[in-house]
């Protein structure tokens, strides 16, 4: 029988080590610093079996930018269960813990990123965002069909990085869903390290601004390089990883794609993590260029309290629905409810009408950002629409006008 319990400071390094174990992972001195720096500012519970620690979770102290409001949203992280200990019910034990912690908090909301995406959804979470990795050929100039903003760009002195891009990435979550908050020290300890910890073959971070220089940016680009290698018809052409790319208009975001993709001694951009509906998709004039790669789940979202949740975020049309909700791990949420929404808010409260929908926590989780429809969700089986056209309706008042995103993975 395992003990939940929370983790002192003093077996933090108890808990990397089981971590690196499970994640096959072995960071070299920096990196392990960093991670240790990291979870001292983390909520810390483990699994116990006697003297030793068999399971653990973090949870980061984020906000998550909704449609219309920036809630509470601890972020799991570092969730690890020792290989002698699977299929025993620590996860379970762990997960039942974060939950009850963050309802007693009165959090509406959790997320996390997930490793194996097969685990999460039987304890409600649903993939809420997705990212795109896009890839540019940039061996020849960048075709666009707008005109990029003639404004001046401007590489930052890495001493100023933070000051300059904390306020605009703040004015970024405020324009699209599903952003977590960054703290400073997430900021110098995740994005603007000296050394990649995934490829150290990458340089160091180099960050520009788009903006007149008696006036605030307008946009910016963050991003690493790595130089060609091979040579002949083995040769790979330089790469630059473009790590975060933030525009106010879509001039200002074609001045900064034209930028990185222009970079002497280099024939590639990769970009990973990138919203499903970037703009450059579109004004790109020619998309054999321009290319998406991949295409990944990235948020998984869960409604600890469904009414918060549902209540304080903004709605797009009016909607009036009974929700017959299933959830398993979090009874309080369960049963059918009526959700009368629009823009001047909404009211969630039980109901004994007959269902117009029925789902399961993890299907609203995953529309609750407006990133999945759930008309979607009915034709793949995964929501019963009892009452013709109850899906459109729900989707038109969760529609936002950017789909939601992240690139903030931890």
């Amino acid at each position: 029988m395992v003990d939940i319990r929370e983790v002192p400071e003093a077996d933090i390094d108890r808990a990397l080590e089981l971590a690196y174990l499970v994640f096959h992972d072995r960071p070299e001195k920096d990196g392990r610093e960093r991670h240790h720096a990291l979870l001292t500012r983390c909520d810390r519970i483990g699994a116990y079996e006697g003297g030793a620690l068999v399971g653990f979770m973090a949870a980061h102290d984020f906000r998550l930018s909704v449609p219309g409001a920036d809630l509470p949203c601890p972020g799991l992280t570092f969730v690890s269960v020792a290989p002698t200990h699977r299929r025993r019910g620590v996860l379970t034990a762990l997960m039942t813990e974060r939950l009850r912690r963050t309802a007693a908090a009165r959090g509406p909301l959790a997320a996390l990123w997930a490793s194996e995406a097969a685990i999460y959804g039987r304890f409600g979470f649903g993939g809420a965002t997705t990212g795109a990795t896009i890839e540019i050929d940039s061996t020849r100039p960048l075709a666009l069909r707008i005109d990029p903003d003639p404004r001046p760009l401007r590489l930052l002195d890495p001493a100023e990085a933070l000051a300059v891009l904390g306020p605009l990435h703040e004015a970024a979550r405020r324009r699209r869903a599903g952003r977590p908050s960054r703290s400073p020290e997430r900021w110098t300890g995740e994005w603007l390290t000296e050394r990649d910890e995934e490829d150290e073959e990458l340089g160091p971070p180099r960050a520009i601004v788009l903006g007149d220089p008696d006036g605030p940016p307008a946009g910016y680009v963050l991003y690493r390089t790595k130089g060609e290698d091979g040579t002949g018809p083995l040769r790979t052409p330089g790469l630059v990883r473009v790590d975060e790319l933030e525009a106010a208009t879509p001039a200002v975001a074609a001045a900064l794609w034209r930028c990185v993709a222009g970079l002497d001694l280099t024939g590639r951009v990769r970009a990973w993590g990138r919203p499903a509906d970037d703009p450059l998709l579109h004004f790109a004039a020619d998309r054999d260029q321009v290319r998406v790669t991949a295409q990944f789940p990235a948020l998984w979202l869960r409604l600890v309290d469904v009414r918060a949740a549902l209540t304080a975020r903004a709605w797009a049309a009016p909607a009036e629905l009974v929700l017959e909700l299933t959830d398993p791990r979090i009874p309080a949420n369960a049963g059918r409810h009526r959700l009368k929404a629009g823009p001047d808010g909404a009211a969630y409260e039980p109901a004994r009408a007959p269902a117009d929908l029925a789902l399961d926590v993890r299907e609203l989780a995953a529309c609750y950002l407006g990133g999945t429809r759930a008309a979607e969700l009915v034709a793949a089986g995964l929501v019963a629409e009892h009452t013709p056209g109850a899906a459109a309706a729900l989707d038109a008042a969760l529609r936002t006008g950017l789909l939601p995103h992240t690139a903030d993975e931890f």
